[in-house]
């Protein structure tokens, strides 16, 4: 993204996913937009991608399928989160809140009544700490995010968690908004993770 303008790539990257999701020009080799993992048996494969400053939505791959992003139309400003199934891998629903112009209840009200033995996957994009308050990152929290507490102003932020976790994740980064080594003007450097994690047993 060095030589590329934020805008073109937000272009590329919906040109890439609609390219995958409906197999443009009959080519039969069109491009995933999710990487391919290969996760050992009772496991699920992930891969969250944060926004890009205020331009670039951020990307939520689950069993290597895109959940949320441009293409699904289920991606915007403040926090991203999307909730499985823990024993299927079936998207149960997914949710953008505007953490600066809009209000944190409605983002509340979704963590609340998430079921226990469900996976979520949380991306920022944009701005995601402005109207976070205690409430919600202690919700967060519970689902065995370590970093939320230090979540601020443009930070970059993705965590994979679960309703009714007794342990911390590891899989979770904070990339700090810090003028001195942002990458883009305002805005750090987008961060991703992916990895394999446990279908929930109960």
């Amino acid at each position: 993204m060095n030589n590329i303008p934020l805008s073109l790539c937000l272009f590329c990257q919906h040109f890439v996913e609609s390219f995958y999701k409906y197999d443009l020009f009959g080519l039969s080799f069109a491009v995933s937009p999710c990487p391919t993992t290969i996760c050992p048996e009772n496991h699920f494969s992930f891969f969250i991608q944060s926004g890009a400053a205020n331009v670039v939505p951020p990307k939520i791959c689950f069993r290597n399928e895109l959940v949320l992003g441009v293409a699904k139309k289920n991606a915007g400003v403040g926090i991203n989160v999307a909730v499985l199934n823990g024993k299927t891998g079936e998207l149960l629903k997914s949710g953008h809140y505007d953490m600066w112009a809009g209000d944190v209840k409605p983002l509340i009200d979704f963590l609340k009544v998430i079921e226990k033995g469900s996976i979520v996957l949380m991306a920022s994009f944009d701005e995601p700490a402005t109207k976070l308050n205690e409430e919600a990152r202690k919700l967060i929290l519970d689902m065995g995010s370590s970093m939320i507490k230090t979540v601020g102003f443009r930070d970059n932020w993705i965590f994979v968690g679960g309703k009714g976790a007794n342990v911390q994740s590891t899989f979770e980064k904070q990339l700090k908004n810090d003028q001195g080594k942002n990458k883009y003007d305002g805005w750090p450097e987008l961060i991703d993770i992916s990895g394999c994690i446990p279908k929930y047993i109960a």
